[in-house]
């Protein structure tokens, strides 16, 4: 098997951007979104459409790679719209950097974008499925809310071996609250306090309503190529150090993992880490996937920042929130800044800015390392990357 640590340091992000966040404006589609931040990342990095000849795209469309490109007037030399949840974004720079290496683009355009808001697409019930798949035939015909059921049922399992309290989910909502409202673009800036939580009403027990992401609109782009190239565009490139990925099933977990214990997220996390050449405590900022609160405790402790059971104790009085000693999502994520369907490509740009240091008041002073962790569909595909500043 090759050995992916040669590919460390060799790749750098040069340009993102956003349009569309929150609520966006009428006659938008995921496309038009899509194409205007990958304007905004191409003004960034000092580079036009010519210079791009690879485009990885995706949304809840088909061929999107094709469409993005047609749609810029690109016609590039590889495409890929590979879907895999929320994580598709950071999946893709991967895929980018193996398509560079391979000498079958010099360039990679990656986009994603939704208006799942503005079209009123999302409902709590979530996406319909084919009644012959897997999800069609033993989940949606029992009332099984898609995604949220599963991780209420997450939830249940993490209380129910270790004895947490509603508390310890509502420490992970104030966090990102505090932080959205040092960002102005946030969807959710209003104070919100333990009471309020508490207040808020179940969902699907024992998960309230401040536990599950926003429905939002958004997109974002960014701009990979070799970090030899990217020494000389305009703006300071973000470097790939490490990463790890793993897929392990489809939409529905219907093995016998063990959703707390299967080791999969500590695998992918020690092999990220590794190829990078740092340990944990080296780690300036790290941004977790928060479609639910329940998702942030179970990673700290998945990827080894804590032990079993001690995830609502760490993050307990203030240590993630601003000011902390363990700054996490310090966007808001998705819980209070955006969630446009698939939060991975917000999460990666956010990480980005912070090791630009151009986050303004949520800044991280001297912030040079950053892990970013991401997940798709049910527990069904992990990656986390480490990031560094060249």
């Amino acid at each position: 098997m090759a050995d992916k640590s040669a590919l460390a340091g060799r790749y750098a992000i040069v340009g993102v951007g956003e349009a569309g966040l929150g609520s966006a404006p009428a006659g938008s589609t995921a496309l038009s979104l899509q194409c205007r931040a990958a304007r905004l990342a191409l003004l960034e990095a000092g580079l036009g459409l010519a210079d791009i000849d690879g485009v990885f795209a995706h949304w809840d469309d088909r061929a999107n790679g094709l469409l993005v490109a047609e749609y810029l007037g690109i016609h590039p030399r590889y495409v890929d719209s590979t879907v895999v949840g929320g994580q598709s974004t950071i999946t893709h720079l991967v895929h980018a950097m193996a398509a560079i290496e391979a000498g079958l683009c010099e360039v990679a355009l990656v986009t994603y974008g939704s208006t799942q808001r503005l079209d009123k697409s999302r409902a709590r019930s979530g996406i319909v499925q084919d009644p012959r798949s897997p999800v069609g035939q033993f989940a949606a015909p029992y009332g099984m809310l898609n995604p949220v059921g599963y991780y209420a049922m997450l939830a249940q399992l993490y209380s129910s071996r270790y004895g947490s309290a509603p508390e310890d989910l509502g420490q992970v909502a104030l966090a990102a609250r505090q932080w959205a409202q040092l960002n102005p673009n946030a969807a959710r800036q209003d104070p919100l306090t333990m009471a309020d939580y508490l207040a808020s009403p179940r969902v699907a027990d024992p998960l309230r309503k401040l536990d599950i992401c926003q429905i939002n609109d958004g997109a974002g782009a960014m701009i990979l190529t070799s970090a030899d190239r990217a020494r000389d565009l305009a703006q300071k490139p973000v470097s790939i150090r490490g990463f790890g990925d793993t897929y392990r099933h489809h939409l529905t977990p219907l093995g016998n993992d063990d959703w707390l214990d299967n080791g999969a997220l500590r695998t992918i996390a020690d092999d990220a880490l590794s190829m990078a050449q740092l340990d944990r405590q080296d780690l300036d900022v790290v941004q977790i996937y928060d479609a639910f609160t329940i998702n942030v405790l179970v990673a700290l402790e998945a990827l080894g920042f804590c032990e079993p059971g001690g995830a609502g104790a760490f993050v307990g009085g203030g240590r993630i929130a601003p000011g902390g000693s363990f700054p996490l999502n310090t966007s808001g994520g998705g819980l209070s800044f955006n969630h446009s369907g698939q939060f991975g490509m917000q999460l990666m740009i956010e990480a980005v800015r912070q090791l630009r240091g151009e986050c303004g008041p949520r800044q991280i002073p001297g912030a040079r390392t950053c892990l970013v962790q991401a997940g798709g569909m049910v527990m069904s595909a992990h990656m986390v990357m480490v990031l560094d500043t060249i």
